[in-house]
Parts: C-alpha cells; sequence; structure tokens
C-alpha cells in the first residue's frame, strides 16, 4: 500500500468508527450521565482520578489537565489527576512491590466513597488498571472504563464502560479523547455556566 493510500485508510477508518459511535444513542447517554456525576462529584469537594499504560497513560494525563487546568476558558481549576506522574513513586512501588499495584496503592491513598476513577485499557486487561478498578470498586469509588471492543475484564469492574466497537489501538484511542474532551466540555460548563 502506497503512502497515500495509508493516510486516506487512516482518515476513512477513524471517520467511519466516529459514525458507528455516534449511532449509538446509548454510549452518547451515557457521556451526558458521567458528566452529571462528575459535576455532582465536584460540587461536593472531590475529585477525578486517571489510569492507563502507554499512550492511554498520556490520555489519562491530558484529560486530567483540562480539568485542573481549563478547557474552553479561564474558570477556578478542579480536581483531576492522573496517577502515573509521580516518577519516583512509580518506580519505588513497581521495583518494591509490583508494576500491577502501582494504580491500585495510590486509589488506597486517595480514592473516597463516591470520587471518580477512569481507567484507560485499549484491551481492557492492564492489569495495573484492573487492580486498580478493584481496589475503587471496594472503597466506594465510581468507575468507568474507556477500552477496545469487548472490554475484557474491565467489564465486571466498571460502573460505566465505554467500548470502542474496534480492534485498532490509534483508532480507539483517537474516540477515547473525542468522549474524554466531550465530557471535559460538558464538566465545564455545568460547573461554570457563561
Amino acid at each position: 500500500m502506497d503512502k497515500l493510500s495509508i493516510v486516506e485508510n487512516n482518515f476513512l477508518e477513524s471517520i467511519e468508527l466516529k459514525k458507528q459511535i455516534y449511532s449509538d444513542k446509548n454510549m452518547l447517554q451515557q457521556i451526558v450521565e458521567i458528566s452529571n456525576l462528575i459535576i455532582k462529584r465536584y460540587q461536593n469537594d472531590g475529585k477525578v482520578l486517571f489510569c492507563g499504560n502507554g499512550g492511554s497513560a498520556a490520555d489519562a494525563q491530558h484529560l486530567a489537565a483540562e480539568f485542573s487546568g481549563r478547557y474552553y476558558y479561564d474558570r477556578p481549576p478542579l480536581f483531576a489527576e492522573a496517577l502515573h506522574v509521580n516518577t519516583s513513586y512509580l518506580t519505588a512501588v513497581a521495583n518494591d512491590y509490583s508494576y500491577d499495584e502501582i494504580y491500585s496503592r495510590l486509589i488506597k491513598a486517595y480514592g473516597r466513597k463516591d470520587d471518580i476513577l477512569f481507567g484507560l485499557s485499549t484491551s481492557g486487561n492492564s492489569p495495573n488498571v484492573i487492580n486498580a478498578l478493584q481496589q475503587a470498586k471496594s472503597q466506594g469509588v465510581i468507575t468507568i472504563g474507556l477500552s477496545g471492543k469487548d472490554g475484557g475484564k474491565m467489564n465486571d469492574l466498571c460502573d460505566y464502560i465505554f467500548k470502542i466497537p474496534s480492534k485498532n489501538t490509534p483508532r480507539i484511542q483517537e474516540c477515547h479523547m473525542l468522549i474524554g474532551h466531550t465530557i471535559c466540555e460538558l464538566v465545564e460548563q455545568g460547573l461554570f455556566p457563561k
């Protein structure tokens, strides 16, 4: 396949996948419902936490920054954190315990009843994300999954899950960001109407 064909194929695949999601009214309604949950949690002095690996860790950090910094306009910051950003903690726990425990230990420390944890995993099976979701559930933290086609092990651990109907990691992650950005926009408008 020549380079232009690859470009065209990637764009077409992304467009078609987003059309599928757009046609899924349950998924769109779930975006609204989750936005309302987050608004309520922030109104009650709660927080939103994120975890993922690789590109999903970058997406987690990006979304946390949209809440804690700003999305479209200046407004007060919101408590949101990607759990991988402290490299000293991350490397110590991975070394002293296990990489599979890096997020669950932070949930033990940070998670409070009705806080919100987003777990990002395109396979739905990342052990450290699974462990974080299990720990969150045990503490009454609301769990939200962003995964690929079948949801993997995350299915049983998430109060809400967005299963992107694809097995193509880059396309899945692009859709995770669209969903995440939409939630950020709705939360910002809901908490700080102009």
